[in-house]
């Protein structure tokens, strides 16, 4: 089949490193599972052997769907054509399991979307670009933190461009995330909002973007800069700043 490079496809095609993803993915019996850009099955396939409950593939190429619609026959297997940026995965479930390798245009969009879904989220294995990858792992970033301040982030292996078709010029990682606290109520889009001000001049010190009392409260010196904190301590600042009416 015909590759579209406007929607960022690379196939993955090394059986063995396929084999790998799915003993980290360790499907279970009564999961649900939610594949990201399955493209032409060759990770779904290896999954079927699974006692998994449902699998659900989000594919938005309409060639790629037709494609799957032919070559998987599954009762288990619900084929949705739809983009992973914008899907709202709770109406699948509340216990999710996520997984796929993910366009790297807009990948970090996809591990975005996933945050916003966190409540039924609680597990996710994406492969990224390996940049976007580490930053995500390490920070510092307004994604990073987002991401991290919900799940810990778990770098399982680096893949170079020769795994894939066609070959990217840039190597890949496969990360894992594991919702490390019961979900949140918190207003995520307001969340993400105070994240991307607050990450928007990092070389000013924290005492010129939150008020001084509440990060002396905090224990927080006021001249560090945002990438000196923890995930955990500046979802704390924002909880506070909003409590105080900052």
């Amino acid at each position: 089949m015909r590759l579209k490079k406007y929607f960022g496809q690379h196939l993955l095609v090394a059986p063995g490193v396929l084999e790998s993803i799915v003993k980290y993915i360790d499907p279970k019996e009564g999961e649900i599972l939610v594949e990201i850009g399955p493209g032409t099955g060759n990770l779904t396939k290896r999954i079927l052997s699974y006692p998994f409950k449902e699998l659900h593939l989000l594919e938005i190429d309409p060639d790629m769907v037709e494609e799957l619609k032919n070559s998987i026959k599954d009762e288990r297997v619900f084929i949705h054509q739809a983009d992973a940026t914008s899907f709202d995965f709770c109406t699948l479930g509340d216990k999710l399991k996520v997984f796929g390798n993910l366009p790297y245009n807009v990948g970090s969009l996809i591990v975005e979307n996933t945050v916003f879904h966190h409540r039924c989220i609680p597990q996710a294995i994406y492969m990224l670009q390996k940049e976007v990858a580490e930053k995500i792992q390490k920070g510092p970033s307004w994604l990073s933190t987002f991401v991290r301040s919900f799940y810990k982030v778990e770098y399982l292996m680096s893949l170079p461009g020769r795994f894939f078709f066609p070959k990217p010029k840039v190597s890949s990682a496969l990360i894992r995330l594991f919702r490390k606290q019961n979900p949140s109520d918190l207003d995520l889009r307001d969340y993400k909002e105070f994240l991307t001000a607050l990450y928007s001049m990092k070389r000013k010190a924290l005492k010129n973007k939150i008020c001084e009392e509440l990060l002396i409260k905090l224990s927080i010196d006021p001249m560090l800069r945002v990438e000196a904190l923890e995930p955990e301590k500046v979802l704390l600042l924002y909880k506070l700043e909003d409590f105080l009416g900052g």
